[in-house]
């Protein structure tokens, strides 16, 4: 299929246009102009894009790309090293951050509750990208993190009474913790997100709810298969997901 295409179908399916973000969602280096294999990772660094060029991809599909805000522009070292492997190779990169955590079937987030026992009951901050609902069977906060852990192969780190029972969750993937603040607001009984920062510990302690570090990696590995695998379906692509594990 022609890449154009199908960058337009994917920007229409998150509704990209529709997100605030901080880098430009879709398509960030242009390669061939048809594609039959796709690899999906979840960040385009070079261990990504060598496995890709190993499997013959004529594009990379991530969660996190290239030219954030306030990225340095210059084409240089390790950016200079990525873009000339893809550019040398005529290797397109697609992008999703933000809409890719929102979307509704496919995304970090809906993925995060069908893997964790989660009862979807809306969004909550700015562009409702973090989530909050309830657990389809409560359990104590020690059962529901070797869940958490077997589920996405990392043991998290957890702060809170282990014995509580949960019932009520936020949740958002990746790099959420300054959503904390907005998740106890809401009356939950542990909040789950990939990282954690100092003040968290703190807040989760005065505030009787838990905070669950998952790890910002092992909460955004899913969204990015579940949408190269959509889009091999839906246009008869090869596609492969390549994990490139990081402890944070």
């Amino acid at each position: 299929m022609l890449l154009y295409d199908l960058e337009n179908y994917t920007g229409q399916l998150l509704a990209t246009a529709d997100f605030h973000d901080y880098c430009p969602n879709g398509l960030q280096v242009e390669g061939r102009s048809e594609v039959r294999s796709l690899v999906s990772g979840v960040s385009a660094g070079l261990d990504l894009l060598q496995a890709a060029l190993a499997l013959g991809a004529d594009a990379v599909l991530v969660h996190h790309g290239y030219f954030w805000k306030n990225e340095d522009p210059c084409v240089v070292g390790v950016k200079r090293r990525r873009l000339e492997l893809l550019l040398r190779h005529d290797i397109s990169l697609l992008a999703y951050h933000l809409p890719l955590d929102a979307h509704p079937g496919l995304g970090n987030n809906a993925q995060l509750a069908a893997m964790l026992g989660l009862v979807d009951e809306g969004g909550f901050e700015e562009q409702n990208i973090g989530r909050h609902g309830v657990l389809e069977r409560p359990q104590t906060l020690a059962e529901w993190t070797a869940l958490v852990a077997g589920q996405l192969q990392r043991a998290p780190l957890v702060i809170g009474d282990e014995s509580r029972l949960i019932r009520r969750v936020a949740w958002c993937s990746g790099g959420a913790q300054d959503y904390f603040t907005e998740a106890v607001k809401l009356g939950v009984d542990a909040f789950l997100t990939g990282e954690i920062s100092e003040h968290n510990v703190h807040l989760a302690r005065e505030s009787g709810v838990a905070f669950i570090s998952a790890g910002h990696y092992a909460t955004e590995r899913y969204g990015v298969q579940a949408l190269g695998d959509h889009l091999a379906r839906h246009f008869g692509l090869q596609h492969q997901f390549v994990d490139v594990p990081n402890p944070v």
